[in-house]
């Protein structure tokens, strides 16, 4: 039988560092990387007791070709990235608590949804869909 696991997420953001303070001081991610070169960076991020498990952020242009870079800052800029990216906590009135501390934009409070999770929704500051899941 084939072993897989979930690697990384990639990200598009369109400003790495306002996207840091976000996912660093919001959600309590760490770097595990930042990488940078010819005008691109991109940074790889993730939780200490989830090794293995990584958000990677760039900018458009990172490893793109500048036609591409262009097309995919406009998708960025109207908030048509993928997602929802999907946190858990096992504190979710704390987490949205936190989070909406640091100015995030509040999309949905903590609610119990007909499917299951009571969660919560923000947008990063690129736009970008997060959700997190309580887990208690």
């Amino acid at each position: 039988m084939t072993d897989i696991t979930f690697g990384y997420f990639p990200l598009t953001v369109d400003d790495v560092d306002t996207a840091l303070e976000f996912y660093r001081d919001a959600l309590g991610l760490s770097v595990l990387n930042d990488v940078s070169g010819n005008g691109w960076r991109w940074l790889s991020m993730g939780v200490p007791d989830q090794p293995g498990v990584v958000l990677v952020l760039s900018a458009p242009g990172a490893g793109r070709s500048p036609e591409d870079a262009e097309v995919l800052a406009r998708l960025v800029a109207k908030g048509a990235g993928p997602g929802p990216i999907v946190f858990a906590t096992s504190d979710l009135d704390a987490a949205f608590e936190r989070i909406r501390a640091t100015g995030a934009e509040v999309l949905q409070e903590p609610m119990d949804q007909p499917w299951g999770p009571r969660d919560c929704a923000f947008r990063d500051p690129a736009g970008n869909l997060v959700r997190i899941n309580g887990t208690a």
